[in-house]
């Protein structure tokens, strides 16, 4: 122990070498570390990572909101080479508006013999896409990297969109050695500052003076007996107050991914300046976003989303032709759904605003916000009381605070006659009421009603889904397994299930099956397409080496190949909820004849563990008579959401379901 602390001062001390932080002004002794001295297993480390953002007064156009980006990453090992591609999102509008990148400065340093070399990105490296129609994607990957590299690089983002400040993050999957940011505002402007993540980082707040300059040019002509004429120049000045926001950090820890996490992104350390109102010289204060009713009050006044509620022209003629003689308000919402989903697929992007639902209904292909949007139109038309619910999907995070960029993505909401209620989302082909796809199963949607009003609820569904095997197999006296296979799933674990094999070539799907080294004939899967019934699917296979054959004895475990192998939960403390998505059942029966020649030794125990609260249990038992041995394990979560507080039996409930997995039946040969 004393050596291992020994050895961790050395280290600190050998890297506590004065940094220049200065573009260009990399040192040798940056290159020759080897190890990160706060994280020895991190891969790379940013040495720098610097971020201004600020007004800039632009004469006829009014502020624009400048971002100036420095970072210095050291790599320290191949794991580390992805850091050296660098992917800049750029906003854009289709009126023509957009943020555009300049001064962009990269070099990469090495040694080589004993010197620093540089190595300059190359224009020819730096590529510009389009990623979908409201962003472009300046995208670069560094040269000559290897093992030991830093890379380096500055730019500036000019933004016409003033109100939208991007997050200032603190923490990422690497450590951060020293951090400076620093954010400039107006007194014209006023942000909430909403912050997250564990990490507390307290900003030092200045207030300085800014000025405006005009210079005004009047041309004066002549008193009409000479021709001469005159260039009157006059300057004027607006001074204003402006408040900087510094935050300066050292050694900031990597923030690492773990298991059913919904995004990491809701635990990073990060600030986020939300525009709250606009007050400009003479002229009275424009509300922005300051509580969910005045963010959902402005999106739903917004043409893009409450005005194609109301339009019906387009659809009107088919909807009559579909519904107009059905009196079952479940009925014509099934019919209505189903209707959707068929005629528009969806082109992969996200958002709650419609792009153009027409064209969207007429070619069959269309944006969240067109589909749902217009599934929605069309309830209300057919006379049920459906709403859209906003909804950030898992990746964009949950929304903490009223903020207009808080959800990206939409779906529907319809309450039926006996008073139940379904959510919906015409996206997914495969999906079916209160079965949304697992990319919105995060925590709580907003409902935007007719009036502009909203109420939050839960995307979470409340009952389970199940997957049911049975498995009828024979074992040889060297360890081949060959059996039946029949699975029954239901809700997410067949949404799950259609999505993957419906959208993929069945030979496809058959070998990414075998890749898990079974031998597979008579394939079959019924219910597919058939939303109404469980997912059925069978085949019978052979898989080899199975069993572990030591003198007269046969070891193996009850479940075979169907055991799970490690617990996915290994930190010693976690401080984020354990989310699942959804409730589940997943039960094995396993049936298994043995060789001719063996009789049974030993079983394992039975064992039964549950969840406290009621969270969840696990059922396993193992029984034999004669030639056969039948297993029997049943496991199932109650809960989409497990708080932290119970992950230390959570943690020793899969410790305990991966080891009674494991254990094994022993055969003796007669």
């Amino acid at each position: 122990m004393k050596v291992n602390i020994l050895l961790f001062y050395i280290l600190i001390s050998a890297n506590t070498f004065s940094q220049n932080h200065k573009f260009g002004k990399v040192s040798k002794e940056e290159l020759e570390e080897t190890v990160c001295p706060i994280d020895s297993t991190a891969s790379a480390s940013y040495l720098y990572k610097y971020r201004n953002t600020y007004y800039e007064y632009r004469k006829d156009a009014g502020f624009d909101l400048i971002t100036e980006v420095h970072e210095r990453i050291k790599i320290y090992n191949q794991e580390g080479f992805d850091y050296a591609t660098k992917q800049i999102r750029l906003y854009k509008m289709s009126t023509g508006s957009k943020e555009d990148l300049s001064s962009l400065k990269a070099y990469t340093y090495n040694l080589d013999k004993g010197k620093v070399v540089e190595v300059k990105l190359d224009k020819s490296g730096i590529f510009e896409t389009e990623s979908n129609k409201y962003n472009d994607e300046i995208k670069f990957t560094m040269p000559k990297i290897k093992e030991g590299s830093i890379i380096e690089y500055k730019y500036k983002i000019t933004s016409p969109f003033w109100s939208q400040v991007d997050e200032f993050v603190f923490q990422h999957s690497i450590p951060i050695k020293k951090m400076e940011a620093r954010f400039e505002a107006p007194e014209y402007y006023s942000f909430k500052v909403n912050t997250k993540g564990f990490l507390t980082i307290t900003p030092e707040i200045e207030y300085e003076r800014g000025f405006i300059s005009f210079i005004n040019k009047t041309r004066n002509t002549g008193n009409g007996r000479s021709n001469a004429s005159a260039t009157t120049i006059s300057k004027s000045e607006i001074e204003y107050s402006k408040q900087i926001s510094k935050y300066i950090s050292e050694n900031i820890p990597a923030l690492k991914d773990e298991p059913y996490v919904n995004s990491i992104n809701n635990y990073r350390a990060s600030v986020k300046y939300e525009l709250s109102y606009t007050k400009f010289p003479n002229s009275v204060a424009e509300m922005y976003s300051t509580t969910w009713g005045d963010v959902v009050e402005r999106i739903y006044e917004s043409s893009s989303f409450g005005d194609e509620l109301k339009r019906a022209g387009y659809f009107k003629k088919d909807i009559d032709a579909l519904v107009g003689s059905v009196s079952d308000p479940e009925a014509k919402v099934e019919l209505i759904y189903d209707f959707v989903k068929s005629q528009v697929k969806w082109n992969g992007y996200y958002g709650f605003y419609a792009d153009d639902v027409r064209k969207a209904y007429k070619e069959g292909v269309g944006s969240s916000g067109d589909i749902n949007l217009m599934l929605t139109a069309m309830l209300r038309y057919a006379g049920l009381n459906a709403n859209p619910v906003l909804v950030s999907t898992r990746t964009h995070g949950v929304p903490l605070f009223p903020t207009r960029e808080g959800y990206n993505y939409v779906v529907t909401w319809v309450k039926i006659n006996d008073g139940s209620v379904a959510l919906l989302d015409a996206t997914e082909q495969y999906a079916e009421p209160n079965i949304l796809p697992f990319r919105a199963l995060n925590w709580q949607g907003r409902i935007v009603a007719d009036n502009g009003g909203s109420q939050q609820v839960d995307l979470y569904p409340k009952t389970k889904s199940k997957n049911s095997i049975t498995m009828m197999v024979k074992i040889d006296d060297e360890g081949t397994l060959e059996g039946n296979y029949r699975s029954m799933k239901t809700n997410h674990h067949a949404l799950s299930f259609r999505a993957k094999y419906n959208d993929i070539d069945q030979e496809e799907f058959l070998e990414n099956l075998e890749n898990e080294g079974l031998e597979i004939s008579d394939y079959n899967v019924k219910n597919g397409t058939d939303l109404s019934k469980p997912v059925a699917e069978s085949y019978k296979f052979v898989k080899e080496s199975q069993a572990d054959i030591i003198g007269d004895k046969m070891y193996f475990s009850p479940l075979f190949h169907l055991k799970i192998n490690e617990n996915p939960f290994k930190l010693e403390k976690r401080e984020f909820p354990v989310d699942f998505g959804y409730p589940s059942i997943t039960s094995y029966r396993v049936i298994i004849n043995i060789p001719e020649g063996y009789k049974i030794e030993n079983l394992p125990e039975p064992a039964v563990i549950g969840l406290p609260d009621n969270l969840g249990s696990f059922k396993f038992k193992v029984v034999g008579s004669g030639n056969t041995i039948q297993a029997s394990v049943v496991s199932q979560i109650n809960q989409s959401v497990i708080s932290p507080v119970h992950y230390e039996a959570l943690k020793e409930y899969f410790n305990t379901f991966v080891q009674k997995e494991a254990e094994q039946v022993v055969l003796t040969r007669i």
